[in-house]
C-alpha cells in the first residue's frame, strides 16, 4: 500500500486550484539547492551505497521524493553551472566548458573561468525579482572577481571559492566574500589551520538564520567530495581508517611526498589513505546537510522550506578517488567528463514536509535546464527569456504531469569533443567531433541495456539519422567556446 499522502494547506490549494494557479500557495516557500561537486549517482546510500554512511541524506530522501532520471547540464563544472543558472543546455548556454585563467587574483595572478555575459538573466536574477533574498555559498566558477559574471551580479551575497582550480585546495588561503578577499589565517603552502569548506558552511547557516522571517533562495554549491581528498583529520577520517585496504595515491609532482611543503596552490596533495579519506569527505557532505536541516527545523520554517540536493556531474578518478571501488557510477557506464550515464545521470532529492510527499520517488526524465522555468512558475515570475527547460512543480508537488522532454541534449568540449542525445529510451553518443563533425555514432537502448554496453546503431538507421538532425538543430555557434568541425561545417 502506498504512504498516505499528507498535503498542508498550500499544498491542498494547488490540487484544488490546477496547475497553473498552484503557484500562489508556494510562492513564498524558501528554497535551499545543495549542488554537491563530483558525487556519483551511486556514491550516497539512498543510491544504494553500501560503504559510506549517509544517513542524513537518506532522511532527506525519506521525508521526500527520490529522482532516479534527473540529469546533469555537463560532466564537468562550470558548463554545468552554467546550465543550472540559465536554463539552457550546453547547446546553447553562455559558458560551455571549463575556461580558466580570465582575471587576476590577489597577487596570485589568473583567477576565474569563463564569465556569464553581461546582461544573462539567471536562476539568482530570477529569485531576486520575486523579492527574495538571495545567497551562493561555496564554489561559483562563472566569472573572475570584477567581471560580467562576477557573482554578486547573481546574488545578493556571496561567500566561497569564485575561481573552480582555487577550489582544489580545501586549505585555501583567502576566500571571496562578495568583492572582498577574505584571508583564513593560519593557512599557506606549508600550515593546515582552517578547513575552508566548514568557513564557507557556517556563513550558508549564518545566512539562513538572518533571512528566516522573510523569504530566501540559498544556493550552497560545496566543494566535496571534489579533490584534493584531503578532510580534517577528526572523528570522521577516523570512523574510515582501517575499514578499507589502501593504496596510497601519490601525486606525480611530488613523489613519494605527503606533507605540504611540496603542495602547488592548484595541483592535488599526495594522500596515504585514499578510500578513508573519501568516505569521510562524503561523510562529511552528509554531515552539512544534517545540520542545515536542523537549522530549518529549529526557526520553525521547515514546512515552508523546499530543500533539493543534487551533484554536478558524475564521480571523479582525481586525486586518488576511486569510484570503482565505492561503487560511484551506480549501475551506470562512464564517470565524470563522459557523456554515458555515469557522467551525467546524478542523485536528486527534493524534500519539503507536508507538500512534497514523503517516501516517494520519480521515474520521469528532469534535467538541470528545467530547474529554471520550475522555480519561475513557483514563485510566480514570468520568464522574460526562453529556456531549453520544462517546469517540473507539478512533478515535484505531485499535483499533475509535467510535459515530457522531446530530446535531452549534451555537447562536451574536451578529449576530442563529445556530442550525446536522449531520445526516449534510446541515447546516441558520438566522439572526437572536434575533428568529425559527422563522426560514428554509438546508440543505446537505455529500457534494455542501462549500463551502455550493446552499441545497436547499424540496427536502427532511422534512430541515428533522427538523433543525427537533433544534434545539428541543439547546437549553435559560440563566441567564445569554439567546437570545431562542429561549427566549421555550420559556416
Amino acid at each position: 500500500m502506498e504512504p498516505k499522502k499528507l498535503l498542508t494547506a498550500a499544498a491542498l490549494g494547488v490540487l484544488a486550484s490546477g496547475c497553473d494557479s498552484a503557484r500562489e500557495p508556494i510562492r513564498d516557500f524558501n528554497v535551499i539547492y545543495i549542488l554537491a561537486d563530483d558525487l556519483g549517482y551511486g556514491d550516497v546510500g539512498c543510491y544504494g551505497q553500501t560503504k559510506i554512511e549517509t544517513p542524513n541524506i537518506d532522511r532527506l530522501a525519506a521525508e521526500g521524493k527520490l529522482f532516479t532520471r534527473h540529469y546533469c547540464g555537463s560532466s564537468v563544472s562550470a558548463p554545468s553551472r552554467s546550465v543550472l543558472m540559465t536554463g539552457l543546455h550546453t547547446g546553447h548556454a553562455p559558458v560551455r566548458a571549463n575556461l580558466g585563467g580570465v582575471g587576476n587574483g590577489p597577487g596570485r595572478g589568473k583567477e576565474g573561468q569563463a564569465a556569464l555575459p553581461a546582461g544573462t538573466y539567471s536562476l539568482g536574477k530570477m529569485f531576486r525579482e520575486a523579492g527574495y533574498k538571495t545567497g551562493a555559498f561555496g564554489k561559483w566558477g562563472l566569472g573572475a572577481p570584477g567581471s560580467e559574471g562576477d557573482p554578486t551580479e547573481h546574488f545578493d551575497e556571496f561567500f566561497g571559492y569564485n575561481c573552480q582550480a582555487l577550489a582544489h585546495k580545501y586549505y585555501q588561503e583567502y576566500l571571496w566574500h562578495n568583492r572582498d578577499t577574505v584571508w583564513l589565517t593560519g593557512n599557506d603552502l606549508v600550515n593546515r589551520a582552517q578547513y575552508a569548506p566548514d568557513v564557507i558552511h557556517r556563513q550558508a547557516l549564518d545566512f539562513m538564520r538572518e533571512n528566516a522571517s522573510g523569504k530566501f533562495f540559498a544556493f550552497l554549491p560545496y566543494i566535496l567530495p571534489h579533490a584534493e581528498l584531503l578532510p580534517p583529520d577528526d572523528e570522521l577520517l577516523e570512523k574510515y581508517r582501517g575499514r578499507f585496504e589502501e593504496t596510497p595515491w601519490t601525486n606525480p609532482k611530488n613523489v613519494g611526498d605527503y606533507t605540504p611543503e611540496k603542495r602547488s596552490r592548484t595541483s592535488y596533495s599526495s594522500q596515504p589513505e585514499p578510500h578513508a579519506a573519501f568516505a569521510a569527505t562524503v561523510s562529511r557532505l552528509d554531515a552539512y546537510v544534517g545540520e542545515v536541516m536542523a537549522l530549518v527545523d529549529s526557526l520553525g520554517i521547515r514546512e515552508r522550506t523546499i530543500v533539493i540536493f543534487t551533484s554536478d556531474n558524475g564521480p571523479h578518478r582525481e586525486g586518488g578517488a576511486d569510484p570503482e571501488f565505492f561503487g560511484g557510477s551506480g549501475p551506470f557506464r562512464g564517470r565524470k567528463r563522459d557523456l554515458y550515464e555515469g557522467g551525467v545521470r546524478i542523485p536528486m532529492i527534493a524534500s519539503c514536509p507536508g507538500t512534497i510527499e514523503a517516501g516517494s520517488r520519480s521515474d520521469r526524465i528532469s534535467t538541470f535546464w528545467d530547474m529554471l522555468p520550475t522555480f519561475a512558475e513557483m514563485t510566480g515570475v514570468e520568464l522574460p527569456v526562453a529556456t531549453d527547460g520544462i517546469s517540473m512543480l507539478p512533478e515535484l508537488l505531485g499535483t499533475g504531469t509535467p510535459k515530457e522532454h522531446e530530446y535531452l541534449y549534451w555537447e562536451f568540449h574536451e578529449d576530442g569533443g563529445k556530442i550525446a542525445v536522449r531520445l526516449g529510451d534510446w541515447k546516441g553518443i558520438c566522439l572526437e567531433v572536434r575533428a568529425d563533425a559527422d563522426a560514428k555514432m554509438e546508440l543505446y537502448d537505455l529500457a534494455t541495456d542501462i549500463h551502455e554496453d550493446r552499441d545497436v546503431a547499424d540496427e536502427h538507421p532511422e534512430v541515428v539519422a533522427r538523433i543525427r538532425e537533433i544534434m545539428r538543430e541543439a547546437h549553435t555557434p559560440s563566441p567564445l567556446f569554439h567546437f570545431g568541425a562542429v561549427d566549421d561545417v555550420r559556416k
